[in-house]
């Protein structure tokens, strides 16, 4: 039996290792015991915790470890079964493999099939021919069969948590890189190309379009995403040709006031009417020569009628359709244009994207120019990962910033 002096040396020490222990340490033990498909955080103030940048690290690997084997367990059933689930709606999809493996993962390339409001029947001979219609040299292409048979089967709602959840089962169960994810489509899936890559244009390394028609899609979102338009010269039907012109104008313009963005590639090709005669293939090799970029030094977030609470490095709460937010990112500054009408934001950042030991200076505003700190911890690496499963860009850190009506920023002073 330990005898009374013994027992207090040992609850001293017991009590020293503890405090010794940090947050990276009890994350470990905690994730021994937990059941590998749980994902939900601890109730454990060790989870708020701040982080060094190296305890931050850690931590990132161990979560990533976990999340992995969590996210593979839940998704794999569906794609050995083709069939991603989300939103109420299953996509279907065929894939080809081509090329060897690069060290970092395969590329993935999303075709979407034309067709459009008709019968399933034809529907589904557009996808079919969409399985077979492209090439890349190396990489997993993919084609989906669209949920619905409707004039905007590739850009309702619905598509943007299928393509997402499809996104997230490539890299967990075909080892595909995603910092070099494509998106394409033809006719009405470039249609859906239009509307999808600015409101996704984070999920995307590239993006080609292909004989479709924009509707009522802005390129503003496209400032990180390369983006191709294809169109035959003689596509005149919906006017599409003569549109393709003027977003490859628009996308000019663009790029021209802000030469770190809006990288694009418009062609025309002569002769050729709604079917290019598989010339519109080049896009592939072009395509290929871009990868994602995570934490872009501009964020152009305008949002469409499909609201999203996260782009690239920034989220919000309350997304409205039609909002506009524009951050300028220079070393730890970040410029808040004043055409932004997004008052409240969160920032999303880790140290690939800020240097978070720190101050981080938000400016452009009507006041005086304000200091905030983030604070690395667990819980936000946690929340990160529950919101998206992205191996390539994980936030650490969230802050938020509430922009009052005079654009002065609503946040405490740093202190640390």
């Amino acid at each position: 039996m330990l005898n009374r002096r013994v027992l207090l040396c040992w609850s001293l020490l017991t009590l020293s290792s503890t405090a010794l222990a940090g947050p990276a340490e009890d994350l470990a033990t905690f994730l021994k015991t937990t059941r590998s498909d749980d994902t939900s955080i601890p109730v454990a103030s060790w989870t708020r915790r701040p982080l060094t940048k190296s305890e931050a690290d850690q931590a990132t690997q161990a979560l990533l470890t976990h999340f992995t084997a969590a996210r593979r367990a839940s998704l794999d059933p569906e794609w050995q079964a083709k069939a991603i689930k989300a939103a109420d709606q299953t996509l279907k999809f065929e894939y080809r493999t081509f090329g060897d493996k690069p060290a970092n993962g395969r590329s993935l390339w999303i075709s979407m099939h034309g067709g459009g409001s008709t019968t399933a029947k034809i529907n589904d001979q557009q996808w079919q021919n969409q399985v077979r219609l492209y090439e890349p040299s190396e990489g997993i292409y993919l084609a989906p069969r669209a949920p619905t048979d409707t004039w905007n089967m590739w850009h309702q709602s619905h598509m943007d948590a299928l393509l997402d959840r499809l996104i997230e089962a490539a890299i967990v169960c075909a080892d595909v890189d995603p910092n070099r994810v494509y998106l394409m489509g033809y006719s009405a899936g470039g249609d859906g190309v239009y509307q999808l890559a600015p409101r996704m244009a984070d999920r995307f390394a590239a993006a080609a379009m292909m004989a479709g028609h924009p509707n009522d899609a802005k390129p503003d979102g496209l400032r990180n995403l390369s983006f191709t338009i294809h169109m035959g010269a003689n596509d005149s039907a919906f006017n599409r040709n003569d549109v393709a012109r003027q977003w490859g104008e628009m996308l000019g313009s663009l790029h021209k006031t802000d030469q770190g963005g809006y990288f694009h590639l418009t062609k025309l090709h002569e002769g050729k009417g709604h079917w290019m005669d598989r010339q519109d293939a080049e896009a592939l090799a072009w395509m290929a020569a871009h990868t994602r970029r995570t934490t872009p030094d501009r964020i152009v977030w305008a949002q469409s009628s499909t609201t999203h609470k996260r782009f690239y490095w920034v989220g919000t709460e309350q997304p409205a359709a039609g909002s506009r937010l524009d951050l300028r990112l220079n070393g730890n500054t970040i410029t808040v244009d004043l055409s932004t009408s997004i008052t409240q934001f969160t920032l999303l950042v880790n140290d690939q994207c800020i240097d978070l030991d720190q101050p981080i200076r938000i400016s452009g505003l009507s006041l005086a120019d304000l200091d905030i700190y983030a604070t690395r911890s667990i819980h936000d690496i946690w929340t990160s990962l529950n919101e998206r499963f992205d191996p390539a860009y994980l936030p650490s850190a969230r802050v938020k910033v509430k922009l009052e009506k005079d654009n002065a920023p609503a946040v405490p002073p740093a202190t640390k």
